[in-house]
């Protein structure tokens, strides 16, 4: 699963990215990326591992839903979560 946001475009503001991917990894467990900074320039990634896919897309949607209240709004998303969005 993979959500890719941004904030709206403003003449104060550079445009910033926020990028959200879920990912299984080798051992059975689940891999949360996120990638955020400001649009063109390289910005910064996190990565943390969570033992269930439950447990890794319940942290996506929180990271999404904050991003959303912080004025972030979904350009991509790809793949379907188990709750509703």
């Amino acid at each position: 699963m993979r959500i890719y946001m941004q904030t709206r475009s403003t003449p104060d503001q550079p445009l910033r990215f926020y990028h959200l991917q879920l990912q299984p990894d080798l051992l059975g467990g689940w891999s949360l990326i996120r990638e955020s900074g400001v649009q063109g320039s390289r910005g910064q990634s996190r990565k943390a591992y969570y033992k269930h896919r439950s447990e890794a897309e319940h942290a996506l949607m929180k990271l999404r839903d904050t991003q959303l209240r912080r004025g972030y709004r979904v350009v991509f998303r790809e793949g379907s979560p188990r709750e509703s969005e």
